[in-house]
This record gives C-alpha cells, sequence and structure tokens, in this order.
C-alpha cells in the first residue's frame, strides 16, 4: 500500500518486500511526497542490505548502544526529548546497560511491565509510555542497521482507566500562588539569617501555562526568538503535533515578558539562575508547592487543561480554542465542553422556562 497518514498528522510507510510486511513512521514528514521520498530510501536501504551491500544487524549489540543511538535521535527530533532521561535510566535498571539487544524478547518486557507495577508501582499509563520509548528504540535501530526486529510488536500495551479532566480551581490557583510566593527564613554561617523564595520561579511559569494553554516542554523551551513583541504573539516551531502555531499573548503575560527581556542574557525566556539556560524540568519544585498548596491528583498538563476550559466557560469558540492547542482534530478539543457541572445546571434549568 502506499503511505498514508494517520489522524495524529504523521505519515507512515508500508510495503511488502520479499514476502515481508514493513511499516514504520516517516520522520518529519510534513507532506505526502516527502513521505514517499523517506519509504522509497527505506525501501533501497533493504535492498542494498539483502544484496550484500550494506552490513545487516551487529551481532551482540548491548543496550547501551541503542540507549545511545536513540538519545541522538530524541535530541535533534524530540521537543521533550531531556524528560526521556529518567524513562532511560528506569529502563536500564532493569535490564542493565550491558544486556544484549537481541536477546530482549517479548517475555523479558512482559517481565519489566511486571516490575514496573509490582516494584515500582506505577500506573498502567505511564507503564505503556515506557513501553512507547522502549519500542521506539528499537525502531531507531533498525532505520540504523544496528538490529532487525522489533519485540515490542509482540508486546500488548495495558488497559488505562479513563480519567475526567483535572482542571484548577480558582481556591486551588490562590493557595497554589501563596505557596510558590512563601517567603522561607535560613540560618546560614556564623548564625546570619536570610530570606529566600525557593520556589518563585515557578510563578512566571506557571502563568504562561495558565495564560497560553502551552504543553511544559514548549514553556521550558521558549526562546525570545518565538515572541512577537510588535504584534504580541508566540510562534511555536516545534511542537508535539509537528505543526507550527500562533498563540496570542495576554496583557499579562505580555507586561511579564517584557520584564524579563529587559534584564535577560539568555536566549531562552525562562532562564535558570544557576546555567543562564533553561530549566530541564522542574518536577521537584512543583510537586512541593502542590503538596504544600493541598492540591491532590494534579501534574502540569492540567494547566493546559484548565486554561482551555477557562476559555470555552468564557465563551471562546472551539475552533479558536482547538487552534491555540494545537490540536489535530475539534473531536479531541470537545472533552474540554462538558467540566463544568454548573453550566450544565443552567442549561436544564432553561427547560423549565
Amino acid at each position: 500500500m502506499p503511505v498514508y497518514k494517520k489522524k495524529n498528522g504523521k505519515w507512515y510507510y508500508s510495503f511488502m518486500l520479499n514476502g515481508e510486511r514493513k511499516h514504520g513512521l516517516c520522520p518529519g514528514a510534513s507532506e505526502k511526497k516527502v513521505a514517499e521520498q523517506f519509504e522509497n530510501a527505506i525501501k533501497f536501504r533493504l535492498a542494498q542490505q539483502q544484496n550484500g551491500v550494506m552490513p545487516r544487524e551487529e551481532k551482540n549489540v548491548p543496550l547501551s548502544k541503542l540507549i545511545s543511538l536513540y538519545e541522538n535521535y530524541a535530541k535533534n527530533n524530540k521537543l521533550s526529548y531531556k524528560s526521556d532521561t529518567y524513562t532511560l535510566k528506569i529502563i536500564t535498571t532493569f535490564f542493565g546497560a550491558n544486556m544484549i539487544v537481541q536477546k530482549i524478547t517479548p517475555r523479558k518486557i512482559e517481565d519489566f511491565k511486571e516490575w514496573l507495577k509490582s516494584t515500582r508501582n506505577v500506573k498502567n499509563s505511564t507503564i505503556n509510555h515506557y513501553l512507547v520509548l522502549l519500542s521506539k528504540m528499537f525502531n531507531v535501530g533498525i532505520d540504523n542497521a544496528l538490529i532487525r526486529n522489533n519485540p515490542l510488536q509482540k508486546v500488548s500495551k495495558l488497559r488505562e482507566n479513563n480519567h475526567k479532566i483535572r482542571y484548577l480551581t480558582t481556591a486551588e490557583e490562590k493557595r497554589l500562588f501563596l505557596e510558590i510566593e512563601r517567603e522561607y527564613e535560613v540560618v546560614g554561617r556564623e548564625r546570619t539569617r536570610k530570606t529566600i523564595y525557593p520556589y518563585i520561579h515557578l510563578k512566571n511559569i506557571i502563568i504562561c501555562a495558565l495564560q497560553t494553554a502551552m504543553r511544559k516542554a514548549e514553556i521550558l523551551n521558549l526562546k525570545w526568538s518565538n515572541i512577537d513583541f510588535d504584534y504580541e504573539y508566540i510562534e511555536l516551531l516545534e511542537t508535539k503535533s509537528g505543526k507550527s502555531r500562533k498563540i496570542p499573548i495576554s496583557r499579562k503575560l505580555m507586561k511579564i515578558f517584557k520584564e524579563l527581556y529587559a534584564i535577560s542574557t539568555s536566549e531562552y525566556v525562562f532562564v535558570n539562575p544557576d546555567t543562564n539556560c533553561n530549566y530541564v524540568d522542574i518536577k521537584k519544585a512543583f510537586k512541593t508547592v502542590l503538596n504544600n498548596a493541598n492540591i491532590k491528583n494534579f501534574v502540569f498538563h492540567d494547566f493546559r487543561h484548565t486554561a482551555a476550559t477557562r476559555m470555552l466557560e468564557k465563551g471562546a469558540s472551539i475552533r479558536t480554542v482547538q487552534d491555540i492547542l494545537g490540536h489535530s482534530s475539534v473531536s479531541v478539543t470537545e472533552r474540554y465542553t462538558h467540566t463544568n457541572a454548573q453550566n450544565k445546571k443552567s442549561a436544564i434549568e432553561l427547560l423549565v422556562k
């Protein structure tokens, strides 16, 4: 069959070669012509291998080599590649860096799933995330003629429970910012006292999330070159969907951007003062302020849900919100239209009149 495009906006190749089905992603392809060029390159490489012109898979490839190859791929192609570091550590902890990749069978991956459940007590959705990354590692190895097979093709993902949309209430937002702005007094050498604000760096990052509905990786990687101060919008060129999108900047956020830009010495908007570069992650500090503010079952991505919900509840059109969030389909955005019980109650009361 010819190359085809899925609902996620990505292109895939699928063809038969000597009785064997070859199928995979066409990375970076944004249109059919580019995907076809990638497919032809794959066909050529495989034919070259079969004719002995190009080397076939290596023998006894250690997991560390496959991880290194994947890290290089992720750094060049994934906006959130830095967050993969933790997942790679978990994978290495279980299998071992010297594990021979060709010996990682579907059975061993099932053992990995069980280990994650019983030993690390992680959710099914997290386990599936690990499996997706592990599968991509194998596919990168295949694309680079390092290995031949991906054992994840014979491993099923776990069933995930459906969760209701979680968004930040007004009361929770007030408590959260109170904790972020809270001052702490520490005693230094010679009993000198000093006032510090250990979580204040989260403030502008979270305001940006609530004012734009951007993803965490998009915010932490935001550069001044992405911001148009004249026309007041953010242009994201590297996104999860692979498509660029423009987001208008609110008055509140524009004021913050101008203040930060006036004192900035970095290409990034939100800067770690210790490195003068962007924050790699903010998990520890974010978890602490959530606990201190008594906010349960909330993750950073829920700010995106919050922003989408608030825009729709205040009358924004679903198509506009879809465009801001960068959803490929309006059906994805529609899940935010049923979150407010009060709105439902108001609608039902209209039947009385």
